[in-house]
Protein backbone atom coordinates (compact mmCIF):
# COMPACT_ATOMS: atom_id res chain seq x y z
CA UNK A 1 0.00 0.00 0.00
CA UNK A 2 1.24 3.51 -0.57
CA UNK A 3 2.34 5.14 2.18
CA UNK A 4 1.13 9.05 3.13
CA UNK A 5 3.84 11.80 2.85
CA UNK A 6 3.63 12.62 6.30
CA UNK A 7 4.70 8.66 7.30
CA UNK A 8 7.05 9.19 4.62
CA UNK A 9 8.65 12.55 6.11
CA UNK A 10 8.89 11.02 9.93
CA UNK A 11 10.81 7.81 8.50
CA UNK A 12 13.33 10.42 6.94
CA UNK A 13 13.45 12.88 9.62
CA UNK A 14 16.65 11.97 11.22
CA UNK A 15 17.87 9.84 8.18
CA UNK A 16 21.98 10.64 7.43
CA UNK A 17 21.90 13.11 4.73
CA UNK A 18 23.80 10.85 2.12
CA UNK A 19 20.57 8.55 2.02
CA UNK A 20 18.55 11.67 0.81
CA UNK A 21 19.43 12.15 -2.87
CA UNK A 22 19.33 7.98 -2.98
CA UNK A 23 15.13 8.33 -1.89
CA UNK A 24 14.61 11.46 -3.74
CA UNK A 25 11.65 11.39 -6.61
CA UNK A 26 10.75 7.27 -5.68
CA UNK A 27 7.17 6.54 -4.52
CA UNK A 28 6.73 4.52 -1.46
CA UNK A 29 4.71 1.72 -0.64
CA UNK A 30 4.61 -0.50 2.71
CA UNK A 31 5.83 -3.94 2.35
CA UNK A 32 3.93 -5.73 4.80
CA UNK A 33 5.16 -9.40 4.01
CA UNK A 34 7.35 -10.98 6.46
CA UNK A 35 7.10 -11.13 10.42
CA UNK A 36 9.85 -8.45 10.71
CA UNK A 37 10.08 -5.64 13.32
CA UNK A 38 11.59 -3.25 11.03
CA UNK A 39 9.03 -1.16 8.40
CA UNK A 40 9.79 -2.41 4.99
CA UNK A 41 8.74 -0.14 1.99
CA UNK A 42 9.15 -0.69 -1.46
CA UNK A 43 10.63 2.53 -3.29
CA UNK A 44 9.53 2.44 -7.13
CA UNK A 45 9.28 5.34 -9.97
CA UNK A 46 12.39 6.99 -10.10
CA UNK A 47 12.96 7.96 -13.82
CA UNK A 48 13.48 4.34 -14.96
CA UNK A 49 15.60 3.45 -12.25
CA UNK A 50 15.71 -0.06 -10.61
CA UNK A 51 13.44 -0.51 -7.69
CA UNK A 52 14.94 -0.69 -4.62
CA UNK A 53 13.59 -1.63 -0.56
CA UNK A 54 14.15 0.20 2.42
CA UNK A 55 14.12 -1.14 5.97
CA UNK A 56 14.43 0.97 8.98
CA UNK A 57 13.75 -0.02 12.40
CA UNK A 58 14.17 1.21 16.28
CA UNK A 59 16.02 -0.48 19.37
CA UNK A 60 16.66 -4.15 18.95
CA UNK A 61 15.21 -3.99 15.54
CA UNK A 62 18.07 -1.25 14.29
CA UNK A 63 20.50 -4.06 15.39
CA UNK A 64 18.61 -6.53 13.34
CA UNK A 65 18.93 -4.12 10.23
CA UNK A 66 22.86 -4.35 10.90
CA UNK A 67 23.11 -7.88 11.23
CA UNK A 68 20.96 -8.18 7.98
CA UNK A 69 23.55 -5.63 6.14
CA UNK A 70 26.47 -7.62 7.48
CA UNK A 71 25.42 -11.21 6.39
CA UNK A 72 24.42 -9.38 3.03
CA UNK A 73 28.09 -8.73 1.95
CA UNK A 74 28.98 -11.72 2.77
CA UNK A 75 26.30 -13.61 1.05
CA UNK A 76 27.26 -11.69 -2.02
CA UNK A 77 30.07 -13.38 -2.84
CA UNK A 78 28.27 -16.95 -3.29
CA UNK A 79 24.08 -16.47 -3.36
CA UNK A 80 21.67 -14.66 -5.05
CA UNK A 81 20.67 -11.81 -2.36
CA UNK A 82 19.94 -7.80 -2.91
CA UNK A 83 23.04 -5.94 -2.76
CA UNK A 84 23.51 -2.79 -0.23
CA UNK A 85 23.09 0.36 -1.75
CA UNK A 86 23.64 2.12 1.59
CA UNK A 87 23.44 1.66 5.21
CA UNK A 88 23.04 4.05 8.12
CA UNK A 89 22.29 4.12 11.88
CA UNK A 90 22.31 6.24 14.46
CA UNK A 91 22.73 6.33 18.07
CA UNK A 92 20.07 8.69 19.74
CA UNK A 93 17.69 7.64 19.07
CA UNK A 94 18.96 4.69 17.76
CA UNK A 95 18.11 3.96 14.07
CA UNK A 96 18.56 1.83 11.49
CA UNK A 97 18.11 2.57 7.61
CA UNK A 98 18.88 -0.59 4.99
CA UNK A 99 18.35 0.02 1.27
CA UNK A 100 19.16 -2.94 -1.30
CA UNK A 101 17.93 -3.50 -4.30
CA UNK A 102 14.84 -5.21 -5.06
CA UNK A 103 15.40 -8.75 -6.72
CA UNK A 104 13.14 -10.37 -9.77
CA UNK A 105 11.03 -13.03 -9.66
CA UNK A 106 7.85 -13.64 -7.46
CA UNK A 107 8.38 -15.51 -3.78
CA UNK A 108 7.66 -19.44 -4.12
CA UNK A 109 4.38 -18.65 -1.75
CA UNK A 110 3.22 -16.45 -4.58
CA UNK A 111 3.93 -19.10 -7.15
CA UNK A 112 2.13 -21.54 -5.79
CA UNK A 113 -0.72 -20.04 -4.87
CA UNK A 114 -0.85 -19.18 -7.97
CA UNK A 115 -0.54 -23.09 -9.51
CA UNK A 116 -0.60 -25.33 -6.84
CA UNK A 117 0.12 -27.76 -9.87
CA UNK A 118 3.55 -26.68 -9.85
CA UNK A 119 4.41 -27.63 -6.16
CA UNK A 120 6.17 -30.83 -6.98
CA UNK A 121 8.66 -28.74 -9.08
CA UNK A 122 8.91 -25.63 -6.72
CA UNK A 123 9.66 -28.29 -3.97
CA UNK A 124 12.81 -29.34 -6.07
CA UNK A 125 14.35 -26.40 -7.02
CA UNK A 126 13.54 -25.04 -2.86
CA UNK A 127 15.70 -28.28 -2.42
CA UNK A 128 18.55 -27.34 -4.80
CA UNK A 129 18.88 -24.17 -3.79
CA UNK A 130 18.86 -25.19 0.07
CA UNK A 131 21.76 -27.28 -0.88
CA UNK A 132 23.25 -25.04 -2.29
CA UNK A 133 23.23 -22.59 0.85
CA UNK A 134 24.32 -25.20 3.16
CA UNK A 135 27.41 -26.34 0.82
CA UNK A 136 28.80 -23.18 1.67
CA UNK A 137 32.06 -23.17 3.38
CA UNK A 138 31.83 -23.29 7.44
CA UNK A 139 35.00 -22.08 8.11
CA UNK A 140 34.40 -19.27 5.91
CA UNK A 141 31.47 -17.86 7.60
CA UNK A 142 31.55 -15.44 10.39
CA UNK A 143 28.51 -15.87 11.79
CA UNK A 144 27.30 -18.12 14.67
CA UNK A 145 23.54 -18.63 14.45
CA UNK A 146 24.20 -22.01 16.43
CA UNK A 147 21.05 -22.83 18.57
CA UNK A 148 23.08 -22.10 22.19
CA UNK A 149 23.16 -18.36 20.74
CA UNK A 150 19.54 -18.36 19.53
CA UNK A 151 18.68 -20.25 22.80
CA UNK A 152 19.85 -17.00 24.59
CA UNK A 153 18.13 -14.44 22.83
CA UNK A 154 15.12 -16.06 22.94
CA UNK A 155 15.50 -16.25 26.70
CA UNK A 156 16.44 -12.41 26.38
CA UNK A 157 12.68 -11.79 24.23
CA UNK A 158 10.44 -13.83 26.94
CA UNK A 159 12.40 -11.42 29.52
CA UNK A 160 11.88 -8.21 27.66
CA UNK A 161 7.68 -9.44 26.87
CA UNK A 162 9.13 -9.28 23.13
CA UNK A 163 7.35 -12.87 22.27
CA UNK A 164 3.76 -12.37 20.70
CA UNK A 165 2.27 -15.88 21.84
CA UNK A 166 -1.22 -14.82 20.11
CA UNK A 167 1.05 -16.10 16.75
CA UNK A 168 2.24 -19.27 17.68
CA UNK A 169 1.44 -22.21 15.60
CA UNK A 170 -2.35 -23.67 15.68
CA UNK A 171 -0.40 -26.64 17.64
CA UNK A 172 0.70 -24.40 20.34
CA UNK A 173 -1.94 -22.13 20.89
CA UNK A 174 -3.05 -21.20 23.80
CA UNK A 175 0.63 -22.20 25.42
CA UNK A 176 2.50 -18.94 27.14
CA UNK A 177 6.30 -18.31 26.17
CA UNK A 178 7.25 -20.04 29.34
CA UNK A 179 5.89 -22.91 28.08
CA UNK A 180 7.21 -22.90 25.04
CA UNK A 181 10.94 -22.22 26.70
CA UNK A 182 10.28 -25.31 29.03
CA UNK A 183 9.42 -27.82 26.03
CA UNK A 184 12.49 -26.53 24.37
CA UNK A 185 14.48 -28.16 27.34
CA UNK A 186 13.12 -31.02 26.88
CA UNK A 187 14.32 -31.11 23.86
CA UNK A 188 17.93 -30.44 24.56
CA UNK A 189 21.14 -31.51 24.71
CA UNK A 190 21.22 -30.96 20.57
CA UNK A 191 24.00 -32.36 18.56
CA UNK A 192 23.96 -30.15 15.71
CA UNK A 193 25.23 -30.86 12.12
CA UNK A 194 26.59 -27.86 11.12
CA UNK A 195 26.10 -26.04 8.33
CA UNK A 196 25.69 -22.47 6.59
CA UNK A 197 21.78 -21.62 7.07
CA UNK A 198 19.65 -19.07 5.60
CA UNK A 199 18.20 -18.63 9.08
CA UNK A 200 14.55 -17.74 8.07
CA UNK A 201 13.96 -20.64 5.08
CA UNK A 202 10.77 -20.00 4.23
CA UNK A 203 8.33 -19.63 0.97
CA UNK A 204 8.29 -16.16 1.15
CA UNK A 205 12.08 -15.86 1.54
CA UNK A 206 12.70 -17.44 -1.53
CA UNK A 207 12.51 -15.50 -5.00
CA UNK A 208 11.69 -18.01 -8.37
CA UNK A 209 11.37 -16.85 -11.31
CA UNK A 210 10.61 -19.70 -14.81
CA UNK A 211 10.80 -22.35 -12.26
CA UNK A 212 14.37 -21.69 -10.81
CA UNK A 213 15.22 -19.92 -7.44
CA UNK A 214 16.92 -16.48 -8.27
CA UNK A 215 17.10 -15.09 -5.00
CA UNK A 216 16.47 -14.95 -1.47
CA UNK A 217 16.09 -12.20 1.24
CA UNK A 218 15.43 -11.89 4.60
CA UNK A 219 18.76 -13.46 5.81
CA UNK A 220 19.43 -11.14 9.24
CA UNK A 221 19.70 -14.98 10.80
CA UNK A 222 21.83 -15.96 8.69
CA UNK A 223 25.15 -18.08 9.95
CA UNK A 224 26.42 -21.71 11.17
CA UNK A 225 24.05 -23.54 12.56
CA UNK A 226 22.85 -26.89 12.94
CA UNK A 227 21.16 -27.30 8.84
CA UNK A 228 17.64 -28.63 10.39
CA UNK A 229 17.12 -24.79 11.57
CA UNK A 230 16.13 -24.38 7.85
CA UNK A 231 14.85 -27.43 7.15
CA UNK A 232 12.30 -26.99 10.21
CA UNK A 233 11.05 -23.70 8.48
CA UNK A 234 10.57 -24.92 4.70
CA UNK A 235 8.95 -28.47 6.67
CA UNK A 236 6.71 -26.19 8.15
CA UNK A 237 5.87 -24.08 5.27
CA UNK A 238 5.16 -26.94 3.46
CA UNK A 239 2.95 -28.91 5.53
CA UNK A 240 0.47 -26.22 5.07
CA UNK A 241 -0.12 -26.85 1.79
CA UNK A 242 0.59 -31.00 1.54
CA UNK A 243 2.34 -33.62 3.34
CA UNK A 244 3.45 -35.20 0.23
CA UNK A 245 5.16 -31.82 -0.53
CA UNK A 246 7.38 -32.45 2.93
CA UNK A 247 8.21 -35.71 1.81
CA UNK A 248 9.34 -35.04 -1.42
CA UNK A 249 11.63 -32.29 0.01
CA UNK A 250 13.39 -33.80 2.54
CA UNK A 251 14.20 -36.98 0.00
CA UNK A 252 15.32 -34.08 -2.87
CA UNK A 253 17.21 -32.19 -0.28
CA UNK A 254 19.00 -35.87 0.33
CA UNK A 255 17.79 -37.42 4.02
CA UNK A 256 15.59 -40.58 3.32
CA UNK A 257 13.95 -39.88 7.15
CA UNK A 258 13.78 -36.91 8.59
CA UNK A 259 15.07 -36.36 12.15
CA UNK A 260 11.54 -35.42 13.99
CA UNK A 261 13.31 -34.52 17.15
CA UNK A 262 15.23 -31.92 16.01
CA UNK A 263 12.54 -30.28 13.55
CA UNK A 264 10.17 -30.23 16.61
CA UNK A 265 12.96 -28.14 18.32
CA UNK A 266 13.54 -25.48 15.55
CA UNK A 267 9.79 -25.28 15.00
CA UNK A 268 9.70 -24.35 19.37
CA UNK A 269 12.63 -22.14 19.06
CA UNK A 270 11.17 -20.54 15.86
CA UNK A 271 7.95 -19.33 18.30
CA UNK A 272 10.03 -17.24 20.43
CA UNK A 273 11.03 -14.99 17.66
Amino acid sequence: MTISKKKQASVMAAMPAHLHAELAAYAWARDSVGESDAAVYRLQGRDGAPDLYLKHGRGSAAADIADEMARLRWLAQYLPVPAVVQFARVADPDQAWLLMTALPGATASEVLEANPALGPAVVDALAAFLRRVHALPVSDCPFNAGHAVRLAKARQRIDAGLVDAEDFDAGREGWTAEQVWAALQDCLPLVPDLAVTHGDFSLENILMQKGAVVGCIDVGRAGVADRYQDLAIVWRSLGELDAALQQRFVQQYGILDADQGKLQFHLLLDELF
